[in-house]
């Protein structure tokens, strides 16, 4: 049975005339500070990656549910040290930060060479909470596992939309093209919905993705192929003593719709005006560092 879970349209309409704070309306920072253990949902570190760069970690969460031959590839790919000592070659103002290999020269052992696209997925087991506003790219919006995510009900399909911090293979002009090359957008992207394969999201490091030096493609093996990979390690594979686990604000759970709502309407006394809509590219997904048992 396809899971859809509603998450419910504030009470409070919207409120453009005044900045008084909404009467009994609790902050994102209040909410947050009151979840408790069971709003946490542990992101396993077999589905995170840490990328190295030289200024600092980023970490992306991978959404098995959406792209799981992608996450498998990108997962074979790090474990073979294919992106170690590669770079950011393509790193577009207002676009993206792109990855990889930009001359094809490193061999491929265990990964694929190309992948049949999986721009969007079918499935009667993928949980999605749908959020009650439009969506000019989305026949309706909401969040997959925690992290933003579209959904067409006739064609029974989901994929992860372009927001900041997407993490998705490129690709050729053919669909199945997909092999090595990964991007990150750094501003929504939300037009490239559905023609691109995304399969996890930033959660910790965006600014150091930010800080990238602006690059265009290299045209020769003697051009900039700017600033470095160090590493590129699936969490697991990180020693216990060295690695940073994460937990995520549960979709399915109550705290995390009330989350939604103080961002619909900010109670904040600050607000002049509060439209009653929400962009799921503007919401922050919450994350925190897990804490040792």
């Amino acid at each position: 049975m396809i899971r859809i879970a509603i998450l419910c349209a504030a009470a409070v309409a919207a409120t453009p005339a005044f900045a008084d704070a909404i009467e009994g309306a609790k902050s994102g920072a209040e909410i947050l500070a009151e979840t408790t253990a069971e709003d946490w949902r542990a992101i396993p570190a077999e589905e995170t990656l840490v990328i190295q760069l030289e200024s600092g970690k980023v970490t992306v969460a991978f959404s098995p549910a959406l792209a799981p031959n992608h996450v498998a590839q990108v997962k074979k790919l790090a474990r073979e040290g294919f992106y170690d000592g590669l770079s950011f070659y393509r790193v577009i103002e207002g676009f993206v930060a792109q990855g990889g290999d930009p001359f094809g020269e490193k061999k491929i052992r265990k990964a694929k060479k190309n992948m049949k696209a999986e721009f969007e997925t079918a499935g009667d087991d993928i949980a999605f909470a749908a959020l009650p506003d439009a969506d000019g790219y989305a026949p309706v919006s909401g969040f997959v596992g925690s992290l933003p995510a579209g959904h067409d009900e006739e064609a029974g399909t989901y994929w992860h939309l372009h927001c900041a911090g997407a993490f998705a293979f490129g690709r050729d002009d053919g669909r199945d093209t997909a092999s090595t090359e990964f991007y990150i957008a750094l501003q929504p992207q939300r037009y490239l919905d559905r023609n691109l394969s995304v399969f996890g999201r930033v959660i910790d490091g965006m600014e150091h993705l930010q800080a990238l030096r602006r690059i265009e493609p290299p045209e020769t093996k003697e051009s900039d192929i700017g600033d470095k990979i160090v590493s590129f390690r699936v969490n697991a594979d990180i020693p216990a003593e060295e690695r940073v686990d994460w937990e995520i604000l549960d979709s399915a759970r109550p705290a995390f719709s009330a989350f939604v709502e103080s961002r619909r309407n900010r109670p904040e006394g600050f607000f002049y005006f509060r439209p009653n809509h929400i962009d799921p590219c503007q919401l922050p997904v919450p994350v925190r560092k897990k804490t040792p048992a």
